[in-house]
């Protein structure tokens, strides 16, 4: 039975829950919510299912969940074949859980300080905030310094989460050219998951930042 998802173009969250269900075999009945103009994710149906009123959201066999995270970690138990993506061993499963705290609290906050004003229009580049992108950047390449992947020799779902947030920075016209472990990791991450281009499609996003860094 395919899982309810609930999600926006152009959401990092949702196009890394994306790749990881291709890559975990998992059947998604897409419902796309207009956030922008129509406010779908405020509807009265939805805010049964979410009171939150967030995405991604997904309800699985009447179970619903939200958080890109929790979601991922859900699906992952309860789905994959192995433990490769999320590992039992406390310390091994302590530096993924590190990893995909450091993506949302870090790199997509810092992401969201600093474009967001300039995408809705009501706000200045900030260069203070600019470093701190910078600064996260900078972070994750000492991570990948003495590592294959971002927790360690093998692939995780920490890897899925914080690529997908790379490829979000890399349309906003981020340079990144600095950070050379990241380049080198990013390239893996591409050629191992057949399935990261195909959500990679942003063109919601893309047209965002193209309306207004032409300005």
């Amino acid at each position: 039975m395919p899982i309810d998802f609930y999600y926006a173009q152009g959401s990092g969250p949702c196009r890394f829950l994306q790749v990881l269900a291709k890559h975990l075999d998992i059947e998604l009945n897409l419902k796309h919510l207009d956030l922008m103009t129509k406010k779908e994710h405020l509807t009265p149906e939805f805010l049964k299912i979410n009171p939150q009123h967030c995405v991604p959201t997904i309800v699985d066999d009447g179970f619903p969940l939200w958080e890109s995270n929790a979601i991922a970690t859900y699906l992952i138990q309860k789905y994959s074949k192995d433990d490769s993506l999320l590992p039992k061993e406390p310390k091994k499963r302590a530096l993924v859980d590190q990893r995909l705290y450091f993506n949302n609290g870090v790199l997509l906050q810092r992401f969201s300080d600093y474009y967001y004003p300039l995408m809705i229009g009501n706000g200045v580049a900030d260069p203070e905030k600019y470093k701190k992108i910078e600064e996260g950047f900078a972070f994750l390449d000492t991570f990948l310094q003495k590592l294959e992947y971002v927790a360690g020799d093998c692939m995780t779902v920490a890897d899925l989460a914080i690529s997908t947030t790379v490829s979000t920075f890399d349309v906003a016209k981020f340079d990144r050219s600095a950070y050379k472990n990241v380049a080198k990791w990013y390239k893996k991450i591409q050629a191992s998951v057949p399935c990261f281009e195909e959500f990679n499609g942003m063109d919601v996003l893309t047209k965002l930042f193209e309306k207004f860094l032409n300005r």
